[in-house]
């Protein structure tokens, strides 16, 4: 087993030299990258971050949405002995500052779109000394500052030629399988996200085991869709193609998935169930439409009519994997009867991620499959129907939160990880989530939102005395939106009375309130933000430690 992402990469651009890495459209045309191109872009990417000054083990953060240099400057971190600190490009300033401080980083690599951000809180982050934005030479100031900025392709070029040779940095920075590969932020219970600390051994340890459950080859066409800084697209999207030497197709956007399949034929596609439940839908829709394919698909001719739908899909999809949010079994099995095999998981980013697949040969809708040959998977405190807590343990957990003891001893103890969520084994030994101990919403899009940190910013508006954040769902939805109870300050509320000079009725208080919300949550990335509010004018019910008791209450939806 590959120990490290140095070796997992380098192994494959060595063996495939001129094989397609990875394939990307630019104006209309698809281009692609080869395995040996990709390698010297990485190690000029190394080369740079050493002629900055940067030393091993230097927290270097990738701001900025999927692209064809996503992977160069990622290895070009990892593979040099530097710790890559991925951010979701869709963040806002103050979750941004918060990630980018708490780590620590020296370095960002950001766009042209995000450079903005980084300007306006860059005086925020005491440790940062450089700022390298990709497509930037038009924008890059002129006046000096403590924070340097710097166009990336002018530092790749110029660092080209010392990046070719045998003195450059890359040949002697070479990590261990224990040095830190990525500090990934996932939000903490308290609304303080937390950096899991994932070693090059985590991510290698899970692609290994991927790779014994999956048959993997080198001519496979993995299509990303899923942004890169989440760990579920990362390791499965990124790091195993690679280490199958296999080829890896950008889409341009969410809205050009369907087109872009059908250019490119992918073979494996790695999505969240909003994607699958929308490519399912167009399929049923066309089948409905189709009066002679519905009959022949009821009657049990299926071969002419799979055939037809799987041109649609490029033609050569054979495997698709889901995670991240809970599927609809129905849904699954469709697929199934349409002759692609829906790879229903389960992990977090604690774990590198994944923790549990369903098998090819032997899917179970419903299920999130059994442990990875690697992983210990157990119960915790059972109850009479052998529903407890999952608790895991193997070589892709992760070694603790950055800079956050305290969570990482609630987390792992024993050298065991208490996951939150709650379930049993069944008599066949596939996992089956019953609910979540954590109050963690999950959105369709597999997004995970804590109520705790969307709490903590509502109540920065001085109209509102208590909230609390909870999960719904609309019917026929699988996944979660998120809801909001608000409490009024009363005293603010008839300061305002006195400033409007009549006393505000319950409809005026209503809608101050609605106007507080949407003011505050405009810090909140999109997905975070209450898509419902219900006002309640009493305090919530406390435990003896003054926490509000959740599971009294529950979300009436009133749009915002």
């Amino acid at each position: 087993m590959r120990s490290t992402i140095r070796e997992l990469f380098l192994e494959s651009a060595r063996q495939r030299c001129t094989g397609v890495a990875l394939r990307h459209k630019q104006a209309g045309t698809w281009h692609t990258i080869s395995y040996e191109a990709l390698e010297q872009q990485v190690r000029c990417v190394s080369e740079v971050l050493n002629g900055l000054g940067q030393r091993p083990g230097a927290h270097i953060a990738m701001f900025f949405d999927n692209e064809y240099r996503w992977p160069a400057v990622y290895f070009g971190i990892a593979a040099a002995a530097f710790t890559a600190v991925p951010v979701d490009a869709k963040l806002k300033e103050q979750e941004v500052a918060h990630v980018l401080r708490d780590s620590e980083a020296s370095v960002i690599f950001t766009s042209a779109r995000s450079y903005a951000i980084i300007r306006d809180i860059a005086d925020q982050l005491p440790a940062l000394k450089h700022v390298i934005v990709l497509d930037g030479q038009s924008i890059i100031p002129e006046e000096k500052t403590r924070v340097e900025y710097h166009d990336f392709e002018t530092l790749i070029t110029a660092n080209a030629g010392i990046a070719a040779t045998q003195d450059a940095y890359f040949e002697h920075a070479v990590p261990s399988a224990s040095d830190i590969a990525s500090i990934i932020y996932t939000s903490g219970t308290t609304g303080r996200q937390k950096g899991a600390l994932l070693s090059h051994g985590n991510f290698c340890s899970n692609v290994d085991a991927l790779m014994k459950l999956i048959v993997i080859r080198q001519d496979d066409n993995f299509l990303l869709v899923l942004p890169l800084h989440h760990v579920f697209a990362f390791t499965g999207n990124l790091l195993l193609p690679i280490a199958a030497g296999s080829e890896i197709s950008f889409v341009e956007s969410l809205r050009t998935v369907g087109e872009n399949v059908r250019e490119v034929s992918p073979t494996i596609l790695i999505g969240v169930p909003l994607l699958l439940e929308k490519m399912y839908a167009k399929i049923k829709a066309g089948l409905k439409a189709n009066k002679m394919a519905s009959l022949l698909f009821a009657i049990g001719l299926r071969k002419p009519v799979i055939k037809g739908i799987s041109k649609s899909l490029g033609g050569k999809l054979r495997i698709a994997v889901v995670g991240g949010a809970p599927s609809d079994p129905a849904m699954l099995r469709g697929f199934m009867q349409l002759g692609l095999p829906v790879l229903e998981g389960y992990g977090l980013t604690e774990t590198a991620p994944v923790l549990t697949l369903n098998p090819v040969d032997a899917l179970k809708p419903g299920s999130i499959g059994k442990p990875l040959p690697n992983v210990d998977l157990r119960i915790e405190m059972p109850n009479a129907e052998g529903i407890g807590e999952i608790v895991v343990r193997g070589p892709n957990v992760m070694q603790g939160y950055y800079n956050n003891a305290t969570a990482t001893e609630e987390a792992i103890q024993d050298g065991w990880f208490f996951t939150g969520d709650l379930g049993y084994i069944d008599d066949e030994g596939f996992v089956i989530i019953t609910g979540r101990q954590k109050n963690l919403i999950v959105n369709r899009e597999g997004k995970n939102i804590y109520p705790e940190e969307v709490e903590a910013q509502i109540l920065t508006s001085p109209y509102i005395v208590e909230c609390l954040s909870l999960g719904y769902k609309s019917p026929n939805e699988t996944g979660e939106k998120v809801g909001l109870i608000v409490v009024p300050d009363q005293e603010a509320i008839d300061a305002e009375s006195q400033k409007r000079k009549h006393t505000l009725s319950d409809k005026e208080v209503e809608s101050l309130l609605r106007i507080e919300v949407k003011k505050a949550a405009r810090q909140l990335a999109e997905y975070k933000r209450p898509r419902f509010i219900q006002v309640r004018t009493e305090v919530f019910e406390k435990t003896s430690t003054s926490k509000a008791k959740r599971y009294l209450y529950a979300i009436t939806p009133t749009e915002v």
